[in-house]
């Protein structure tokens, strides 16, 4: 059980609220622990997805496949409004490259 456990997606985070640092796992999104330490954090919200996920199959509920385990095919349609679409359109254009690949690369641009 606990090996695969380890196939979701955790983070910990601080807590201004809370002022303590908060667990939290992508695939059971109204799952969080509160602790102290980070390590703490992710220490408790590893046990409650794993006390979950044992509830869920004792009651023969559908367990929630983690993202690591999905097959993404790489394509996501989004909607953004007309004069959007025409400005990018405009901007490839301008640079020479499909919009496809001019919004590919402000996706993969840094973070601040």
């Amino acid at each position: 059980m606990a090996k695969n456990i380890d196939r979701y997606t955790y983070r910990v985070t601080w807590s201004e609220e809370d002022q303590e640092h908060v667990g939290l796992c992508v695939e059971f999104p109204s799952l969080s622990w509160l602790a102290e330490d980070p390590e703490q954090a992710l220490q408790g919200i590893r046990q409650l997805v794993q006390d979950s996920v044992s509830d869920m199959l004792q009651n023969n509920e559908q367990v929630p496949e983690p993202l690591s385990s999905k097959q993404f095919s790489g394509k996501f349609m989004v909607r953004v409004p007309p004069e959007t679409h025409r400005q990018l359109t405009i901007e490839a254009a301008e640079s020479g490259v499909s919009l496809n690949r001019l919004i590919s690369s402000k996706l993969h641009q840094p973070r601040m």
